[in-house]
């Protein structure tokens, strides 16, 4: 067996025990908390080090790069061995710690480092290591001015840190998601609702666009990575989209705008619905009910921007002949995942934790795979699946150790009040430009990170901001959620839409600003909810606010999406797209004296062009 092999078997069987491991804990609960902390963090370090490829893509690994890789991962190990047996001696009686292992806390500091550049690249780095010179700079130099050794306890040596809330919440609730939804990927469930989506989408314009947003929305929800869903679901969309009649870059820009909606979509909105649950303290299905309106918005919106492109480039419906028709045991299969979804619900109704939750899932999901899916019945298949679900939980958890890192500090200094009262000063008393500055900051701060994490460094940064500005706490934790969602789609570190590009054979800038284009209701809709809450269907929801928000976003949505496009039922004059977004963005501001007018000039538009539509047929054809 070669060197490279035999990393690969190694690198599969940790998998498999990570997988397995996280859904043990989701079964049959947690027996010591700093023992599942290490272990999973531990698991999951040596997964990544014997995972890692050369610097350069397109080169061969070497096997002294190999071994070194390898040689850091049993430090690592070693570290997190000698850590659990201080905290767990912790726990009889009190123990003082050395400066050595106060020493040897920064070398594991420096390994959680290294993966983090290695597998979420420089933009995570540069936050990691700019929150430990804070730490440790004087304040000359506009630091903290903290002990390194005063770190090191407080940020390996406890549950605070490296090993805090983060680690806690991702090995007990998350990674059981992540093993569900590699298991209907594997078995083939896929497929079948990919197959379904084309089916349902074949009559309308863009067909095959819509299907992607379909098929997106639906795996999007569980994968809990916009840039995963995008290659695992594009391969098969973005060829599709093209031979339809779009450019390549379109094409790119609606899968990478779908995935990304995938994690605001309830019910389990990329796995974050249940970290937003432990962060906010506000009940899981409150938050789900919160979401629901709004993802809907988005993906409605989606739709809506794919028809007018479509309109625009003259793409009719998928041809019948191409038409996949579903039969009754497409609908059987289906089952697969609409059981599944369902067991969610029903369980979390009785009170049940979200990991007893997903657990449950996961058992009807691999039970009806059994059933329904021949194929699956082979245990490659399952190993396949435990593999693939290993690979992901463990970058995760990677991220999320080094988040952990990032957020101890955080409270250690107190940086994030600091940060909040800056915002407070420059935004004075007005709402709008504050909202506008934290936006940009989620924008910022989600660049080149996974939803979670994303999510849980903007929950403890930019939370106090949106709270103390009076907006509600699930609609502050929504709008960060929805900036740091969207992050993924934004230039100059739009992930998911560079993962598109190669796909679709597109420049991935170029991809990049065409999903930020087809995404512009994500960049409304936070601002939408904050202004009117009602939306958001929380306590003391008013019916007739919650309708007239809903019907003032639809007409909102319709006016930018033409406005940007030039194009409703034929091309608008460069006039009229002026007044037509600032219609479109006027209808949304409180208060009827505003948008009221803006409503009645945007309805106003809509009926003028169709009329004058007409008129020029009448005319043509006299």
């Amino acid at each position: 067996m070669t060197l490279t092999a035999a990393f690969r078997a190694a690198r599969e069987t940790l998998c498999v025990a990570l997988a397995l491991f996280a859904v043990y804990i989701a079964g049959f609960g947690v027996f010591d908390s700093a023992i599942v902390s290490g272990a999973m963090v531990a698991l999951s370090v040596l997964i990544a080090f014997t995972a890692l490829g050369p610097e350069r893509p397109g080169r061969a690994p070497r096997p002294a790069a190999r071994l070194l890789h390898l040689l850091m991962a049993v430090v690592f190990v070693w570290l997190v061995w000698r850590w659990l047996g201080i905290m767990l001696e912790q726990e009889e009686a009190f123990v003082d710690i050395s400066r050595i292992d106060y020493a040897l806390a920064w070398a594991a500091f420096a390994l959680l480092g290294y993966l983090t550049w290695r597998l979420f690249g420089i933009p995570m780095l540069v936050v990691y290591l700019a929150m430990i010179a804070y730490a440790l700079l004087p304040e000359t130099l506009f630091g903290k001015g903290l002990a390194w050794s005063q770190v090191s306890d407080r940020q390996w040596f406890s549950t605070n840190g490296v090993y805090g809330l983060p680690v806690q919440v991702v090995s007990t609730v998350v990674l059981v998601f992540i093993v569900f939804g590699a298991v209907l990927q594997a078995s083939g469930a896929g497929d079948v609702l990919l197959k379904m989506a084309f089916s349902a989408t074949g009559r309308i314009r863009g067909g095959p666009a819509h299907a992607a947003i379909v098929s997106s929305a639906a795996f999007g929800t569980m994968s809990g990575a916009a840039v995963a869903n995008v290659v695992s679901t594009g391969i098969f969309t973005i060829p599709i989209i093209k031979k339809a009649g779009f450019q390549p870059k379109f094409a790119g820009a609606v899968e990478a705008s779908a995935s990304a909606g995938g994690q605001i979509m309830p019910p389990v909105m990329g796995v974050v619905a249940f970290i937003m649950a432990d962060v906010t303290g506000v009940p899981y299905l409150s938050i789900v009910v919160a979401a629901l309106v709004p993802a809907i918005f988005y993906y409605l919106s989606l739709f809506a921007v794919v028809l007018i492109e479509a309109r625009k480039r003259g793409v009719g419906m998928t041809p019948a002949e191409n038409r996949q028709p579903i039969t009754a045991s497409d609908w059987v299969r289906s089952l697969s995942f609409w059981v599944p979804l369902g067991v969610i619900v029903a369980v979390l109704l009785t009170g049940r934790t979200a990991q007893h939750a997903g657990f449950v899932a996961l058992i009807a999901a691999w039970l009806l795979c059994l059933i329904l899916f021949p194929e699956f019945r082979h245990p490659r298949r399952w190993w396949q699946a435990l593999v693939a679900a290993g690979q992901t939980a463990a970058a995760l958890m990677v991220i999320v150790a080094a988040v952990g890192l990032v957020i101890g500090i955080v409270n250690m200094t107190g940086i994030g009040l600091t940060f909040a009262d800056a915002i407070r000063a420059m935004a004075g008393e007005h709402l709008f430009p504050a909202l506008l500055m934290v936006m940009l900051a989620c924008l910022i701060m989600g660049m080149g990170v996974p939803t979670v994490t994303a999510y849980l460094v903007l929950a403890l940064v930019m939370g106090p901001v949106l709270e103390s500005l009076g907006i509600p706490k699930v609609a502050a934790h929504l709008f960060m959620v929805y900036f740091g969602v969207l992050s993924v789609v934004t230039p100059p570190v739009a992930l998911a839409a560079f993962a598109a590009a190669p796909i679709a054979g597109a420049r991935p800038m170029e991809t990049g600003f065409e999903a930020t284009r087809l995404s512009l209701a994500g960049f409304v809709i936070p601002f939408v909810f904050v202004y009117h809450p009602d939306l958001l269907i929380i306590e003391g929801v008013d019916p007739v606010a919650f309708v007239w928000a809903v019907l003032a976003f639809a007409l909102s949505t319709w006016m930018v999406a033409t406005a940007v496009a030039g194009f409703e039922a034929r091309p608008i004059s460069a006039w009229e797209r002026a007044l037509r977004l600032v219609a479109g963005l006027a209808v949304l501001v409180p208060g009827a004296i505003v948008s009221a007018p803006a409503a009645l000039v945007a309805v106003a538009l809509v009926l003028l062009h169709r009329w004058s539509g007409r008129s020029t047929v009448g005319a043509s054809i006299d």
